[in-house]
């Protein structure tokens, strides 16, 4: 009887089925802001355009998204500059359009620790607001170690790892990227931690290889190897900019998994517009790896 009772209600959940249609309303494009500024480094504002969900992106829609002749002006509460804008050909062929300081100033604008900075934004007579800060670097390097990675086929591959101290007292945010080689520093599939679970203590973690978001490497297939050089890169950051990149990288990682979680990424521009302002203050320990 039992089972009988469960057939009956495998069936009834059958009968139950229902095409359900979503009708996603088309939006209007929004400002997409890539903000940062780092210690020792002017800061950079990527500008451009969201795309409609259902567009078929093409390197010609790249090129339109970019917002020009925009007004920028960052400040640091004593001193204020316009940036400029400025374009770059990428590896891939592309123009990326950007703004930064006037490289003909007299008195550059750079990044310094402990301090706190004002973006603004107009763009066809609208403002868009938000602020970063640059933390004093809590968290300590000590040291950076390979071992051969277990019972791998690959006898070249190896694992790294990082001894770090994280100071006493909670909101310690970091974010971490790594190099090999000559390549650029790429951020990790998971890049930001907070000091939660190993507040006030020294302890040791194992460092994946960072990734190239746009052309990722298969989680089995992203290790280290003998003959590597590799730079580690932590970046002390705020709570908002740990919140941002928690979120993005969170959503990234969701793409095309229908059990995923909806969840809002946490930008801190005003007005509505996407993306986010970010202050970074990093520490760098280099590991030559023996062929």
């Amino acid at each position: 009887m039992n089972r009988i009772g469960f057939l009956l209600l495998i069936l009834g959940l059958y009968s139950c089925e229902k095409n359900i249609n979503f009708k996603l309303r088309e939006t209007s494009n929004v400002l997409v802001v890539d903000a940062g500024i780092e210690v020792n480094q002017p800061p950079v504002v990527v500008l451009s355009k969201s795309f409609s969900y259902f567009s078929n992106i093409s390197p010609a829609m790249l090129d339109t998204s970019f917002v020009h002749n925009a007004e920028v002006t960052i400040s640091d509460g004593t001193t204020t500059q316009q940036l400029k804008e400025y374009s770059i050909d990428s590896a891939g062929g592309y123009v990326i359009y950007f703004y930064s300081i006037d490289s003909s100033g007299a008195s550059p604008f750079l990044g310094k620790v402990n301090t706190t900075y004002s973006l603004k934004i107009i763009v066809d007579n609208q403002e868009y607001d938000a602020t970063t800060s640059i933390p004093i670097p809590g968290k300590k390097l000590d040291s950076l170690w390979w071992k051969p990675t277990p019972f791998a086929t690959d006898t070249t591959q190896v694992d790294v790892f990082v001894r770090a101290t994280d100071p006493p007292g909670l909101g310690n945010y970091i974010r971490y990227y790594t190099k090999v080689n000559s390549q650029p520093f790429w951020p990790g599939q998971q890049s930001v931690y907070d000091d939660e679970l190993i507040d006030g203590t020294t302890y040791d973690l194992k460092v994946t290889p960072g990734i190239d978001r746009n052309n990722p490497v298969a989680f089995d297939k992203n290790f280290f190897h003998r003959g590597d050089t590799v730079t580690l890169k932590v970046s002390s950051i705020d709570k908002a900019t740990y919140e941002f990149w928690l979120t993005m990288e969170f959503a990234y990682q969701s793409i095309g998994n229908p059990f995923a979680s909806p969840n809002k990424v946490l930008g801190n521009i005003s007005n509505g517009a996407l993306g986010a302002f970010c202050g970074y203050a990093p520490q760098y320990k280099n590991l030559i790896i023996p062929k």
